[in-house]
């Protein structure tokens, strides 16, 4: 028998059912024939359904609606209990067409489903104003135990609102409480848009000291029209003050540390927001696990509200540690110590240590192949000691001061030992909004980066280099505005989260390096229902380098532009354009042994240069393999980069998906180089939800780039045994000092004038531009 379809009454689907089929079909259709409700001059709405030979609980292939012209299918779907039988993602659409079970997600018509819908679909209409509406429900079933569902809908004229008044606001001299209201004269009446009316105006009342206000509404819709005159009553009640306020629960935290916190006293004029902003401001307090305040509007006077605050503390002392690892870090593990009521006051004090390219050296060849080499892959730490003060002046303001002593490195860029005291204030400006004033005195030293300063500002004079290597001064001043409207920190999915960070170093502070520099970020999230959510980022950056002097030879006095490379921009990494390794993206300089340049190599009979040719500059090392060199990241003071990611469940709540595309672009105006283009690379990932993150992996495709780059070799001078050069110096020359050339390597490094094209590596085969990133938390 083939499926069928039909929109029948009861008398004529009794003529083709058996007795236990009419005992079902009963069961669906009567309550709803019985119950629907009337529609235009009191007839009653026909629901018809198939229910023909078939399990009792089909599966629901197909979930469609007609005629909705006023709501979206997906409104309209998600007002009713019937689901559709999906695939869970996209990216498991081929798992999907060869019907394997872990990739689709099943939905069966339970008995009763229909009819419950239906009265949803028109409870959902009414609410809105389409008081006319019919709602007709077509079941097709199929041998195959498939149903498809559809919901045909004659919408109908909705009624209007004609006239739309408050009566009472006039009284209260608050002109600003009927303003940019849910609902106006001429709209449809929406009572769900109606009850948002009634609690925007009771919460403006209850924020200007009225909290015993009652707002009534009153509907009348004149017999035989559409139209609807809507008028709320107010009535406001006594203008109220906080009352007494009691603290219980507290045991570490005196009474008065609470109550501090508090944005009002007693006898302050009463606002509901104020108590949003008290809780918030008590829970921000690090001991503090809990807090809730509630009020007595029963009590009297009515007048005068009194207030509980109920707070659950922490241990005073708290231990943590932790590990991870990711590409660029290798292994790492940190541990603290915090005493979170440090001298009353609920003043906290954490002492701070973190331990960074853990067995990289063993490992780096395999999962850590993002950790430099030689000194860069070298332990990294950091120490420090953290104290805060919660309340200055005002509970908007905190304060914290920081020691610190750390070893850093950037990959293949420079590795930098430092020991600084940071001091911030922050003040609270607006929900969600600090600002933080700091300032930063350090005194850092550098290691290996003489090719960074060589490639980037043709200084390669070693005296030169020492000095700007040498422990330098660093006294930055920032001004940071950070706004989060997301409301969640893990996973966004919905709202914005904005930055702006300035930071200047000036001469007149003692700072040896000078410098201006500015940070824009913004990041945007719209959630498009099932936990699907779009994500955009973008972020921008300029650095305006100021003077180092005190160079010597061909620099001194010169007062060159020379920015410090922590402070320069760099990009790509799993937070940035995830096509490329940590820092890759932008211009590149490549160092490469003298010897290279100047013995044959591998089968070659001839060597790639003269020895005058480095003398001169004009070697140009473009046949060597490119293997031979290494690459290292410039930066540039100039940053622009930026995402478009969708994510979307896979499996649950546990486990989603993301597709993106990233683009980036990090270049120096001052740069002998050309502006590089933007680069754009597109991937895909998994998410893994934990509590403290989604476990997050990524793989980005940039293709296969080749640029040109400079190259940074050691400069070369003649043998001279007048100037204590042995045998074994020279270059090419074995332990015994015998063989190699008449030339020896100098301290000077020098910057070969040709440029080389070069790809990063042996590339040839399109998977070679993939990237792998694996890292906790999302990736903006």
């Amino acid at each position: 028998m083939s499926p069928s379809t039909a929109r029948l009454s009861p008398p004529s689907v009794r003529r083709h059912l058996s007795a236990p089929a009419l005992a079902l079909l009963a069961s669906l259709s009567l309550p709803l024939l019985s119950g629907s409700g009337p529609g235009p001059g009191g007839a009653v709405e026909a629901f018809a359904l198939r229910a023909l030979q078939g399990p009792l609980r089909p599966e629901v292939t197909s979930l469609t609606f007609g005629g909705n012209a006023s709501f979206s299918e997906s409104e309209l779907a998600a007002s009713i209990r019937a689901r559709q039988t999906e695939c869970r993602s996209l990216l498991l659409r081929p798992f999907c067409w060869v019907g394997a079970a872990f990739a689709i997600d099943r939905s069966y018509l339970l008995p009763g489903t229909v009819r419950d819908d239906h009265a949803r679909l028109h409870l959902f209409y009414r609410q809105r104003g389409f008081r006319a509406v019919r709602v007709d429900t077509l079941v097709t079933r199929s041998e195959a135990g498939t149903a498809a569902v559809h919901f045909e809908l004659e919408e109908g004229e909705p009624h209007r609102i004609t006239a739309f008044s408050l009566r009472g606001a006039g009284e209260l001299g608050e002109p600003a409480l009927g303003e940019d209201l849910p609902v106006q004269a001429g709209d449809p009446l929406d009572l769900v848009a109606l009850e948002m009316v009634r609690d925007t105006l009771a919460r403006r009342l209850g924020n200007r000291g009225y909290a015993h206000a009652q707002v009534l509404r009153s509907i009348f819709v004149p017999a035989g029209t559409l139209d609807a005159e809507v008028e709320f009553d107010i009535f406001p009640g006594p203008v109220t003050r906080f009352g007494p306020i009691e603290v219980v629960g507290n045991e570490e935290v005196d009474d008065g540390v609470i109550l501090r916190m508090l944005p009002f006293g007693e006898g302050g004029l009463y606002r509901r927001d104020l108590l949003l902003d008290a809780q918030r401001n008590i829970y921000n307090l690090e001991i503090i696990l809990d807090a809730a305040i509630s009020e007595d509007l029963a009590s009297q006077p009515d007048s005068v509200v009194p207030l509980l605050v109920q707070v659950n503390e922490g241990d005073r002392r708290r231990v943590r540690a932790g590990g991870g690892w990711n590409r660029e870090d290798c292994l790492s593990a940190e541990a603290s110590w915090s005493n979170r009521n440090y001298l009353g006051g609920a003043r906290e004090l954490t002492f701070r240590g973190r331990l960074l390219n853990l067995l990289a050296g063993p490992l780096g060849e395999s999962v850590c192949q993002g950790v430099g080499r030689g000194v860069y892959g070298e332990l990294d730490w950091v120490v420090s000691a953290e104290f805060t003060q919660p309340f200055v002046f005002t509970p908007r303001n905190s304060l914290s001061a920081s020691v610190y002593a750390e070893r850093q490195s950037l990959r293949n860029v420079f590795v930098r030992e430092a020991f600084g005291v940071n001091l911030a204030l922050t003040r609270l400006v607006g929900r969600e909004t600090p600002l933080t004033l700091s300032v930063e005195p350090e005194i850092a030293s550098l290691d290996a980066a003489e090719v960074f300063f060589c490639a980037s500002f043709f200084v390669c004079d070693p005296l030169d280099i020492e000095l700007l290597q040498a422990s330098n001064r660093l006294v930055p001043f920032g001004l940071t505005l950070l706004r989060d409207r997301t409301g969640a920190f893990l996973s966004p999915q919905s709202g914005y989260r904005a930055l702006i960070d300035l930071e200047s170093a000036p001469r007149w502070a003692g700072s040896d390096f000078t410098y201006h520099r500015l940070v824009a970020d913004v990041s945007a999230y719209l959630g498009l229902g099932r936990d699907v959510v779009v994500a955009a980022r973008l972020r921008g950056g300029r650095l305006q380098a100021g003077t180092f002097h005190g160079l010597s030879g061909a620099h001194a006095g010169s007062g060159r532009r020379i920015a410090h490379p922590e402070m320069r921009f760099y990009a790509g990494g799993s937070n940035s354009v995830r096509g490329y390794a940590q820092n890759e993206l932008g211009a590149q300089v490549v160092s490469v042994p003298v010897d290279r340049l100047l013995l044959p190599q591998d089968t070659a009979t001839a060597p790639v240069c003269a020895p005058g040719e480095v003398v001169a500059l004009t070697c140009s090392a473009a046949f060597l393999a490119e293997t031979a060199f290494l690459a290292r990241p410039t930066g540039g003071t100039r940053l622009v980069e930026g995402s478009l990611e969708l994510r979307f469940p896979l499996w649950g709540s546990v486990l989603g998906g993301a597709a993106f595309l990233d683009f980036g672009r990090v270049w120096d105006p001052a740069g002998a180089a050309a502006p590089p283009a933007f680069e754009y690379t597109p991937g895909g990932g998994l998410r893994y939800d934990t509590p403290i993150g989604p476990v997050r992996v990524d793989v980005g495709y940039r293709g296969t780039p080749v640029r040109d780059v400079p190259v940074v070799t050691s400069q070369i001078r003649p043998f001279d045994p007048a100037r204590g050069d042995v045998p074994a110096d020279r270059i090419g020359a074995d332990a015994a000092g015998e063989l190699g050339l008449d030339w020896v390597e100098a301290d000077d490094l020098a910057l070969l004038e040709p440029t080389i094209r070069f790809r990063g590596g042996s590339r040839v085969a399109w998977w070679r531009g993939l990237q792998l990133h694996f890292s906790i938390g999302q990736a903006f």
